[in-house]
């Protein structure tokens, strides 16, 4: 069960089981004011990025070195290297994610405070802050869990918005706006046959 899927599902109107369906669906898009092409294909990435709507949180463990070696190659060379920052999330952030996307050095512990939250994985301290800005939640700043259920999808709102995605959702609901989105959101093709069935789905749902 999402605690943030409830907390959505809350704000909306909908029923708060934490399940989603055609009903929540529905509401999220009246509540957000979203037409049916927007809602379904944020609706739809944002279902596949978090698994169903079930994770709002990186998933940061690596039980073994060759895993880290083959997810972070350009950070870890060697299994030497790479066995220390097994099985420790804070450890393993605060060491990748250092010195970018705003975020200070390894010590600074800004790799971990950082990391992906909300529906659509916002991560590192400039986007953080941009979100907080732009929806006018400081608060956010200072506790940046708040993306991980009261604020899970209004940072994927707010993803879509800042990087003009919505102009995107507007052509249409097919398979070549869909795969043009998740590049933008994903960076590749990843998962695209799901988000295809995802958002086809809500689609249809929202009609």
């Amino acid at each position: 069960m999402s605690e943030a899927m409830k907390a959505l599902q809350a704000k909306c109107g909908a029923v708060a089981d934490g399940s989603f369906g055609p009903n929540t669906a529905k509401s999220i898009a009246a509540h957000y004011e979203l037409s049916r092409n927007r809602a379904a294909h944020l609706l739809g990435q944002a279902h596949h990025e978090s698994g169903g709507f079930k994770r709002t949180r990186e998933g940061l463990y690596y039980s073994t070195p060759e895993r880290l070696m083959a997810v972070w190659p350009s950070r870890f060379k060697t299994v030497e290297d790479a066995m220390p920052y097994t099985k420790d999330p804070q450890k393993l952030a605060n060491k990748v994610y250092a010195n970018r996307m705003g975020n200070g050095d390894e010590a600074s512990g800004d790799g971990y405070k950082f990391a992906g939250k909300g529906f659509l994985q916002c991560t590192g301290k400039s986007n953080v802050r941009s979100f907080s800005s732009d929806m006018r939640l400081p608060d956010v700043m200072e506790n940046p869990m708040l993306l991980e259920k009261e604020y899970a999808f209004e940072s994927a709102l707010w993803f879509f918005r800042a990087n003009n995605l919505f102009r995107l959702c507007d052509q249409g609901v097919d398979s070549d706006t869909i795969k043009a989105i998740t590049k933008r959101v994903n960076g590749g093709y990843h998962g695209l046959k799901d988000r295809e069935e995802q958002t086809t789905k809500i689609f249809q749902w929202l009609g």
